[in-house]
């Protein structure tokens, strides 16, 4: 069995695979002159936080997410395993007001987890913004819920996205993070978690509270492969050769 480890603010395997050549950049380059890039380029914010797989709470990876909104009551986020260049993209969130949470079907609420504790004691901060910038923002997130897919489990040294993806959970109190990767963390970022909470002791979760079905209602979740008959195409008789 693969063993985790507890933290992943340390540079993971390097990924297998020749180095860019230097005419793969000139196309790069030339292609990024004429293409638009809308997408990628509304991402405003990035967001330093923790995950944990949601059927195993020992498995913790730190996030950081790359956001952007696409209005007022939902953003989205590309999920990167550092801050850096060579990062590697290993998931994405999608987070929502409490007013779109609550139009969910109840057996989708169980996929998504709350950011209230997450932001008030400290654990999700804006790396390099101002505290008093950050506060503006983060009293919006504290009262939103996020769905979070992993697919490359970076944490198991994994060179390459292997098996399934993973539903990522968020913390709910204290104790559920190790402190050793808190405390790699804030000196990577130059963070007091500490100082973060006292600022935000204010800040106030969901209005109408936590949902009980949010956080998968207390139990863990996992994906799982099974197989099934494939509809194919009427003109074509077989899916696969």
């Amino acid at each position: 069995m693969e063993k985790a480890v507890h933290s992943s603010t340390k540079n993971g395997p390097k990924v297998p695979g020749e180095p860019t050549k230097t005419g793969t950049s000139m196309v790069d380059t030339a292609a990024s002159a004429v293409q638009s890039f809308a997408p990628i380029n509304q991402i405003h914010q990035h967001l330093c936080a923790f995950h944990f797989y949601a059927y195993d709470m020992t498995r913790q990876v730190e996030a950081h997410h790359f956001c952007g909104h696409i209005n007022e009551d939902m953003r989205q986020c590309l999920i990167y395993d550092g801050p850096d260049a060579n990062a590697r993209l290993i998931g994405l969130e999608y987070i929502v007001t409490e007013k779109l949470f609550m139009t969910l079907p109840d057996d989708e609420k169980k996929l998504w987890h709350t950011h209230e504790w997450e932001v008030k004691g400290g654990f999700l901060f804006m790396p390099g913004v101002p505290e008093a910038i950050q506060r503006q923002d983060l009293e919006k997130v504290a009262k939103t819920y996020g769905k979070v897919y992993h697919f490359w489990q970076v944490d198991l040294g994994h060179q390459l996205p292997i098996g399934l993806p993973n539903i990522m959970m968020a913390v709910t109190r204290d104790g559920q993070l190790y402190p050793e990767m808190i405390k790699e963390t804030g000196k990577q970022f130059g963070v007091s978690m500490d100082k973060e909470r006292e600022s935000r002791a204010y800040m106030k979760g969901p209005d109408h509270g936590i949902h009980p079905l949010a956080n998968g209602g207390g139990k863990g979740l996992t994906l799982e492969v099974r197989e099934v008959d494939i509809k194919p195409v009427e003109s074509v008789p077989r899916v696969f050769v």
